[in-house]
């Protein structure tokens, strides 16, 4: 993966914004070109992936978005996901066709690139980098994991349910959505939220 794009903020910076407290560090989202981060456990506002709000999409489209997915993983672990999983989690959140590489990091890398492009000294739960907002969409959505199983154990959540919250939130930044406002935010949440509980997993903003 080459960190080229601009993180937008993650599911941790959207509690802050909206008075919340969180347990550690949060994801990130960085956006074509930008930089931003926040943790999926927070409500605080979150940045979107790029300058341009989404167009709705007809519900007449026929055919459904077409996804390239690449799956990195820099870690080895036996908790990660599969690619079929990820996929699946990654066409849930899909609204255009996009080119999408999923990294799994240690901490090491995810602190070098939260520092490189938000600036703060840690490593954060998930980034998200937009290097093209055209048609395709082609961006990356760097997961770390060690804060990730770190946010889980915390929040007394399964950290199935947790990746799946950052991936789908990475994905939502990837194409527009933004938590910069209390508007936005609700509506980002609530867009997250509905994902996924029809991927059959808990309320991520629910109080534990």
């Amino acid at each position: 993966m080459a960190a080229a794009g601009n993180p937008t903020r993650t599911v941790a910076d959207a509690r802050a914004s909206r008075g919340r407290t969180n347990s550690g560090p949060g994801p990130i989202s960085p956006k074509s070109g930008s930089k931003s981060g926040s943790d999926s456990n927070s409500r605080a506002k979150r940045k979107p992936a790029g300058n341009s709000r989404l167009t709705p999409i007809s519900p007449i489209s026929a055919a459904p978005p077409v996804l390239e997915l690449a799956v990195q993983r820099a870690v080895a672990d036996a908790d990660l996901p599969a690619r079929s999983t990820l996929a699946r989690w990654v066409r849930a959140a899909l609204e255009r066709d996009a080119r999408v590489t999923v990294r799994f990091v240690g901490a090491r890398e995810g602190r070098a690139l939260n520092r490189t492009y938000r600036g703060p000294d840690h490593a954060t739960n998930v980034l998200t980098f937009v290097y093209d907002s055209g048609v395709p969409l082609a961006g990356d959505i760097v997961v770390c994991l060690p804060v990730a199983r770190n946010e889980a154990r915390a929040q007394r959540k399964r950290l199935r349910a947790h990746l799946a919250h950052l991936v789908v939130h990475g994905m939502l930044h990837l194409q527009g959505y933004d938590h910069e406002r209390d508007a936005d935010a609700a509506a980002m949440e609530a867009r997250e939220t509905g994902i996924l509980r029809r991927l059959r997993y808990p309320d991520p903003y629910a109080e534990a």
